[in-house]
């Protein structure tokens, strides 16, 4: 089978680490026989400096017109001065509008022979943690107007939330379909409390509940969410919550596991264009010393072949090697522990693909 994929290594370690996927895939490709088609595409910084913008109009053609999207990093103290309407970021908000990407799956899972990299407690995290945060990405706060303005002599800054029934729906459908796939118990994450934007959240989970009576439903509040994944992050399966809410609880899980260049994550549209990325920056301070976690990264190629390219025995070929590898003891800096075998970005990358 022939794919196309769109290749975005952007700033500071992304092409590293996007090699090293490309390295993993070419590996899958030639176990499984297929054949993966790779175009690469300035973005972020790269980009502002070659183009004078983040992204070009060509590069979100090919985006649109290929297979899936892989993505390394973006942006970097480099860029922090230019103009905020062409930041390097400003080339994401763009590529997830453009592709119809509205739909975020970050996975939260503590491989057992990292489990002493957990900030948490052993008893915590003795049973394991293993949850997805689905998270709406093109609406709510980001996306809503904005504005800074001078009233009474002071300035005051707004940001609109904004959410349409058709939004919440569709990533709530997202969410059941996804539960239904997993261990069926969805906890839906809002402010009703407080926020009108919430209470139609939480109206229109509640509808599409009853048209899943096999998953297990439960609201629960965004604040108590955040000291839930602290106190008993096993209790959750999958959390279905907006833009803004899931920005920083996914940020919060990830560091669950112990290290953030463990994390992949997919952006999902209607159809089986998606967009895959490590949840992790651009660590410019790391950048060309080869010493970043690829695994996040090659991981986030896994969930390509899952999602967009229905090859469930090849991302799980992906992720056993994963498994494999850290059962062997290899560990880059940011998850090493005495004992263990110290490696870089390329030899890490080596060993997963030696194992498939």
């Amino acid at each position: 089978m022939k794919k196309n994929i769109t290749v975005l290594k952007g700033d500071g370690i992304g092409p590293e680490i996007v090699n090293e996927a490309i390295k993993v895939l070419d590996k899958v490709s030639e176990k499984f026989g297929h054949e993966f088609v790779y175009t690469d595409v300035l973005i972020g910084g790269c980009s502002i400096d070659a183009n004078g913008v983040p992204i070009t109009d060509e590069g979100i053609e090919k985006c649109k017109s290929s297979d899936s999207v892989l993505l390394g990093a973006v942006g970097g103290p480099k860029w922090d001065s230019v103009d905020p309407s062409i930041r390097p970021e400003k080339a994401l908000l763009r590529v997830r509008k453009e592709l119809g990407l509205f739909a975020n799956l970050r996975p939260t899972r503590l491989f057992p022979q990292l489990a002493d990299a957990s900030p948490l407690k052993a008893s915590i995290v003795e049973n394991g943690i293993d949850l997805l945060i689905v998270r709406e990405l093109t609406g709510g706060i980001y996306f809503g107007k904005r504005s800074t303005a001078e009233v009474d002599g002071e300035l005051v800054a707004t940001d609109e939330m904004l959410y349409s029934y058709h939004e919440i729906e569709r990533i709530g459908r997202v969410a059941f379909e996804t539960a239904m796939k997993r261990n069926k118990r969805i906890a839906s994450v809002d402010k009703a409390n407080v926020l009108d934007s919430s209470r139609l959240w939480r109206k229109v989970m509640h509808k599409l509940s009853e048209e899943y009576p096999e998953v297990a439903y439960t609201d629960v509040l965004v604040d108590n969410t955040a000291m839930q994944l602290i106190k008993n992050p096993g209790q959750f399966d999958v959390i279905v919550t907006e833009n803004m809410f899931g920005d920083i609880l996914s940020d919060e899980a990830s560091m669950l596991t112990g290290s953030i260049g463990m994390m992949p994550s997919a952006s999902l549209s209607d159809g089986t264009l998606g967009m895959y990325e490590p949840i992790h920056g651009s660590a410019p301070d790391i950048a060309g010393m080869d010493v970043a976690n690829p695994l996040g990264t090659i991981l986030s190629a896994a969930m390509m072949l899952r999602y967009s390219f229905d090859m469930p025995k090849e991302a799980d070929a992906i992720e056993n090697a994963v498994n494999e590898v850290l059962n062997a003891g290899y560990r880059t800096g940011d998850i090493m522990k005495e004992g263990m075998k110290k490696v870089g970005c390329k030899e890490m990358g080596d060993a997963v693909a030696a194992v498939i």
